[in-house]
Formats: structure tokens, sequence, C-alpha cells
């Protein structure tokens, strides 16, 4: 088709026009996803969305309780066999009405949990002391307080665990326990426990580099007022934390050790985990979001829209076949297609320069991304590790980092010895373990740590 000069010069204006309005439309698009999603799309953690939907009908409990049939889990009464302390309470002699006096009726019992108060307290503990005839040597009673500390070993477990575990900000227990706890005194004291754990966490790296699977994971973490990351390295038993003021790849470096090692490291792409000493295992939970924003990006576009239907569900297939409860033979079987039809898509020709891109990656890094096929100890996602983090995140918020590099070191030991410490013991008892290894430590100052710390699988000792 020939055009004058006049057409040929509007046609190429309106053209231009076209490109010019989807290009604005792309870009307001893109700015209405970031107000709804954050600056970072679909990896924007939940707590930096700026609005949060909610939940809608559908999702929640219409029948506003348990289904109909399921048997009733009412509160039941505390026997006086099964109570801690049983307490009489006396009614008045005279009725506060018309002040006549008041016959006796018997009595009722209510069940009630209650709290002491978790005030510190000043004690004075005598310590006896003995005198050997034979070599003339003075033996003392040890109170239950590290040497030379003011700060009983109760007092100090239960401060590390609430700070370390819960996430209990250091001003919020300063608050429960009174004037005699204050801030710098917190700190001293988690600085001086962390001391003597200070070699068990060297041997715990040790551990967790020996180990068959690996994950490791980081996010931002402030130290002294300056931007830095706080790193985990963990495994089913273990979780190392390390507090740095870098994201450099000298960090994982340092953990892993210049030798060869036999496992499986588990993380996302981030390039500083591509020179560790083993095989490496992409996440797909990432690569998932990837192809998701592709096709939010472009939903007009078939061909986009034609490989997000295709590929996402293979991919979380792949991340569910770890949890699947199956025999070994199942699972390589289920396992062996799944891959056959993810590289199908992957070799796929395709015209869009986003799908593309997702291939490539496959392509380029085909040594990384089916490990999960052919180990089924092996997981296609990074989750642990995500979790592992969950409470450094959540400590983020309240704390805002470390006040010091001192106070970053203390946490890193302090983390990975309770951390570790609870995947290994029984729900509930971490507290009594923590406490009895002070205990035994104030004993003996000179233990060695690392064999106070539960083995996996539980040790009963």
């Amino acid at each position: 088709m020939s055009y004058c000069n006049g057409c040929y010069e509007k046609q190429l204006k309106i053209d231009r026009l076209k490109e010019r309005i989807e290009h604005l439309e792309n870009k307001i698009k893109n700015r209405k996803q970031r107000e709804k999603e954050g600056y970072f799309g679909s990896s924007t953690p939940s707590a930096k969305k700026p609005f949060k939907e909610n939940s809608s009908k559908e999702k929640g409990n219409k029948n506003g309780g348990a289904k109909p049939g399921h048997p009733g889990n009412g509160r039941k009464s505390i026997s006086e066999q099964a109570a801690d302390e049983i307490e009489y309470l006396n009614a008045p002699d005279n009725c506060p009405f018309c002040g006549g006096e008041l016959e006796k009726k018997g009595v009722q019992n209510r069940s009630i949990i209650d709290t002491e108060s978790n005030k510190a307290k000043k004690k004075v503990v005598k310590c006896e002391k003995k005198r050997c005839p034979k070599c003339n040597k003075i033996i003392q009673a040890k109170p239950a307080a590290l040497p030379k500390s003011l700060y009983g070993n109760n007092l100090v477990a239960q401060a590390c665990l609430l700070h370390f575990v819960h996430g209990v900000p250091v001003g919020r227990i300063e608050e429960i326990w009174g004037e005699l706890v204050t801030n710098g005194v917190l700190f001293k004291i988690f600085q001086r426990v962390a001391r003597y754990w200070e070699d068990s966490y060297d041997k715990l790296i040790e551990e967790y580099r020996h180990s068959s699977v690996l994950h490791a994971d980081e996010t931002g973490w402030r130290t002294d007022g300056q931007s830095g990351y706080a790193w985990i390295f963990c495994t089913k038993e273990i979780s190392i934390f390390q507090f740095k003021t870098t994201r450099s790849s000298e960090v994982p470096k340092k953990v892993f050790g210049p030798e060869k090692l036999k496992g499986t490291l588990v993380v996302d792409r981030y390039g500083g985990y591509n020179k560790a000493p083993l095989k490496i295992q992409y996440c797909y939970a990432h690569l998932l979001r990837t192809v998701e924003d592709l096709g939010k990006e472009f939903e007009k576009n078939e061909e986009v829209q034609a490989f997000v239907a295709a590929f996402a569900p293979l991919l979380a297939d792949a991340m569910h076949l770890y949890s699947k409860d199956c025999s070994d033979s199942d699972y390589y079987k289920e396992a062996k297609e799944i891959k056959q039809k993810i590289l199908e898509v992957v070799d796929a020709e395709a015209q869009h320069m986003g799908i593309r891109n997702i291939q490539d990656i496959f392509h380029k890094n085909e040594k990384r991304l089916y490990h999960w096929a052919s180990d089924r100890l092996v997981p296609a996602d990074n989750n642990r590790a995500e979790r592992d983090l969950r409470s450094t995140v959540i400590a983020r918020k309240v704390s805002f980092g470390s006040q010091s590099l001192a106070g970053a070191k203390a946490r890193s030991i302090l983390m990975t010895i309770l951390h570790t410490a609870r995947k290994r013991l029984p729900n509930g008892s971490i507290e009594e373990w923590f406490k009895n290894s002070l205990d035994r430590i104030a004993q003996n100052p000179s233990i060695e740590t690392y064999s106070l710390i539960p083995k996996y699988p539980i040790d009963s000792s």
C-alpha cells in the first residue's frame, strides 16, 4: 500500500503517539502496582506493603465457630489435685446490703490461672564455707549465679530468652522487672553470657558445614546506626546467626570455609553464595514470583499468559513435592515427570523477551535448579531459612538493630545457641535447659559449653 507524503507523515505521528500512550499506560500501571504492593513488587515483605487487603467473607468461617458435629472443646475446671495452689477466701460476717448476720452455705470452687509478680528482688545468699583437715583447703558453696555476677541465673536466663527468642525489647524487660535491671545492665549481661558460649558458636559452624542439606539467607539489620545485614545459615537442627555490616560474599566464605563440602546449599539467586564450595539449589519461590510478575505486567499478551499458566503450576508442584507423604520410588517418579515438563516449557520457542529472559535463567543455571529431583532431602524452596529469619525481622521492627558491634556479636552468639537448642528440645523446655546450663557454668566456669548443647535427635540427658 502506498501513501502520499502527507498521509505517511500522519501515520508516523499516529504510531509515535500510540507508542507514547502505551508507555504512559504501563508507567501508570506500574505506579499503581507499586503503591499497592510496595517498592519490591510481589517480593515486598508484608510489613512493608502500603496497604494490606482485608480477608474476604468467603475466606472466613460463615458459621462463626467449629464445623457442625465437631466435638466441643470448652473450658474445663481445675481439680484440687492438679492445682499448684489452693487459696481460701472468707466471705464477710454481715450482709453488705442490710447488715444482717450471714449463715454459712458451703464453698464454691472457682478455677483461675494467674501469674506471680515478675519484679526483680534482692537476695542475700549465705554461702557456707568448710575446711578440709587433710589438705587445709577451703571449700565454699556456690550460688546460682555466674562468677562475680550481681544477677542470678534465673533472671539472666529469662532475660536472654525474652529478648533473643521471644523478641521482647530491652526497654520492655526493664519496665517488667523494675529499676534494679536497667538497659545498660541487660546489655552487659548479654555480652558476658555470650563470651562463655563463643567456642560453642564456632563448633556449631563446623557442625553446620558437614550437614547434607544447608540453607542460607539474609535481611537488613542496622548496627550502631549504620546499615548492615543479618545472615542466617541453618539446617533442620542448627541455626547460625551473623549480624554484619556488609552483604559481601566474604561472610558466607568464612562460614563455609575453603574446603570442598559434600552437602547441598539452598539459597536465592544472590551472587554472594555462588562461590560456596558445595552444590547449590536455587529457590523456586523467587522464580515463581518472577513468573507471576511477568503475567501481571503483560495481562493482555496471550503468549505471556499461556507461558505463566503452564509454568507457574510446575514450579509450585516442585516445591510442594518435598512435603508430600509418599514412598521414595513414587517421589522420584513424580519428580522426574515435573522436571521433564519444566524442561519442555524452558526449551519451547518464545517471541516475548520477558519469557526468553526467564528461560535464559534456567538455561544458564541448569546445574543449580534440579537437585530436588535427584535428592529427596533437598527442597525446591528456601522456606526454612526464611522461617528462621522471621524472629529477626520482628526484632528489627521493635529494636531497630544493635547499638554496637559488641552487641551485634553477642546477639549472633546467643541467638545461635538459643535457637539451635530450641530446635533440639521439646516444646517449653528451653528455659529450664538454659537455666541449668548457666548453673553448671557457675559451678565450673571452665566447662566446655559445647557439651551442654542438646544433641540431635533430642538428647534426653
